[in-house]
């Protein structure tokens, strides 16, 4: 048995974050399955949102996060992200940040996707990557303990307290309970239950899951974000970036590349926003972009259209969107600088995730935080804006810390019941020792597929049903499955077990919350349904376990200043 005051699960720049957030008085230390460098944080491109030009506005900020929202977010939560924003940005910047500077020495920034102003900070398109190596030096300056390489596989509530965790220490193959006073789940989102997607492999929705399973409330799960721009087939991110330093979005309609007038007149965006184009907010550019895919005016019929770089120029493109340029080369074997990008719509964000209030405590479990892109405190509501991502990691990710180091001060040490751990470790072993006729990959791939048809940019009832059905048959047929490897040490096979375990659960609440919810709104499309409703949905979904299954409940939005309007772009 290990012993620490707090216990971070994901070490992502949430996790980080909220780790530095309580070192300074309290014993922390993050279990992650990667090494806190290699987190899927690091392929965050394009910039991250603050008020720090002087005819920029707090009040903007927040309003553009609000109407982004589709008015599903809470209002004070917003509030607080956009008001300790340019706080947090000058603190990163100060331990060592990497940003891109304009002529004057500032701190650059770019327009992006539904935002009144160009408030997008960046470091070229590695925006992510270079927070990440940021926050893992001061991790090293505070002498914070790292699990790394290890799956946590239950937290342990008792009594509605946090106890701690049980972890797979992958390099042993051990089993180790992990006591602690307050665990912090920062384990990013659950893109892999799509078939495309930007989200790395590690992207399975677990803490979400083992938060559920130990008693806490998932928030609207039916709220998923497909970015505009993913490579074709690939799902890779091609950073909005690209649209907010010019790009095009093109379709075929007689597209002639060599043709400036051609150009300008397949700019299909006109006809959906016609004020903001390409940086119109992104729930409204993938339904654009899918629905001249499925009108056929994809490029040559097929399902992509191109995005189109080639007008900003080779020194442009080399400065700030070097990375899209190596990965389209690399993956699609396309030079941005000469050729337009082939783009689909790609699974991306989960807006959902673990209920909690604005310091980042789980209302259900008493010693539990969560911050990041598994936590939902709703300052997305039902769409993010780009940028405001990063910043949620950041603002509270500080928060979840600073309020998990208050909480460890003023608490005790809990008893770990030994039966916790033992029965932990039997549902391990029935696992291993389960010899079904079903296999991983293969559930997983029906499951891809399902949610990718029924659940996806455009839903309605009868394909909701359809997908709900399958999910529901993919959990049955879980039961038995073979994990072909039997042993402990490293053992992948039982990871993408328990992995799958988990997106069957989260997609169940993602597909049953999108049938329930019988409105369009932000992220959350039905053809069916094609408005929003506020007199019945301008309400939160909440989803929990109890011993009949998942019971579904609604909690009213907190509207402090905005009332909702119709949403124009």
């Amino acid at each position: 048995m290990i012993t620490h005051d707090i216990i971070v699960i994901g070490g992502g720049l949430a996790g980080m974050r909220a780790a530095i957030g309580a070192s300074k008085e309290s014993d922390i230390a993050i279990i992650t399955r990667t090494h806190p460098v290699r987190s899927h944080s690091g392929a965050a491109q394009g910039g991250i949102n603050a008020v720090i030009d002087e005819r920029d506005s707090i009040e903007s900020h927040w309003f553009d996060t609000v109407k982004g929202s589709d008015y599903l977010c809470d209002q004070d939560a917003a509030e607080i992200l956009v008001r300790e924003a340019p706080f947090n940005i000058y603190q990163i910047e100060h331990w060592g940040t990497i940003f891109s500077r304009t002529v004057n020495g500032r701190i650059a920034q770019r327009p992006f996707g539904g935002q009144s102003f160009p408030r997008t900070c960046y470091g070229a398109d590695k925006t992510g990557h270079l927070i990440l190596q940021t926050l893992n030096e001061q991790l090293m300056k505070h002498d914070i303990k790292i699990y790394h390489e290890w799956t946590v596989t239950k937290i342990v509530v008792i009594d509605g307290i946090v106890r701690g965790v049980v972890a797979y220490e992958q390099a042993s193959g051990e089993f180790i309970g992990v006591r602690a006073k307050s665990v912090i789940v920062t384990t990013g989102g659950a893109g892999r239950m799509y078939k495309v997607t930007s989200n790395a492999h590690v992207c399975t929705g677990d803490g979400m899951a083992l938060a559920l399973k130990a008693g806490a409330a998932l928030k609207d799960m039916e709220c998923l974000q497909f970015h505009p721009t993913g490579l074709y087939r690939q799902g890779i991110l091609v950073s909005e970036g690209c649209r907010g330093e010019g790009g095009y979005l093109l379709s075929d309609d007689k597209l002639d590349l060599n043709s400036p007038i051609s150009i300008q007149a397949n700019r299909f965006m006109k006809k959906y926003a016609p004020e903001k184009m390409e940086l119109g907010p992104r729930d409204l550019v993938s339904r654009s972009i899918w629905t001249e895919i499925i009108e056929g005016r994809g490029i040559n019929g097929r399902d992509f259209v191109y995005l189109d770089l080639r007008h900003i120029g080779e020194k442009k493109i080399m400065e700030r969107l070097p990375q899209v340029r190596e990965l389209c080369l690399n993956y699609v074997g396309v030079d941005p600088i000469k050729d337009p990008i082939p783009v689909q719509p790609t699974a991306h964000f989960t807006m959902g995730g673990i209920s909690t209030d604005v310091n980042g405590i789980s209302p259900e479990i008493e010693g539990m935080f969560a911050a990041g892109e598994c936590a939902c405190v709703s300052c997305h509501g039902a769409n993010r804006l780009g940028g405001n991502s990063l910043l949620e990691t950041i603002v509270f990710g500080k928060r979840s810390g600073e309020n998990a180091s208050k909480y460890a001060k003023t608490h005790s040490l809990k008893a770990f019941p030994t039966v916790e751990f033992k029965d932990e470790l039997d549902r391990i072993n029935r696992l291993l020792e389960n010899d079904g006729n079903e296999s991983v990959s293969g559930i997983r791939t029906e499951l891809q597929e399902a949610m990718t048809i029924g659940v996806g940019i455009f839903r309605d009832e009868e394909i909701m049903k359809r997908a709900i059905d399958k999910i529901r048959e993919l959990k049955e047929r879980y039961n038995n499955i073979n994990i072909q490897d039997k042993g402990r040490v490293y053992n992948t096979d039982l990871i993408g077990a328990l992995e799958l375990e988990n997106l069957l659960i989260l997609a169940e609440i993602v597909a049953v919350g999108a049938y329930s919810r019988k409105e369009s709104r932000g992220a959350h499309y039905r053809n069916d349904y094609p408005h929003r409703d506020d007199n019945k949905w301008l309400k939160h979904t909440l989803a929990k376990f109890t011993p009949e299954g998942l019971r579904f409940e609604y909690k009213k939005v907190n509207i402090t200043k905005f009332q909702p309007q119709e949403r124009k772009y």
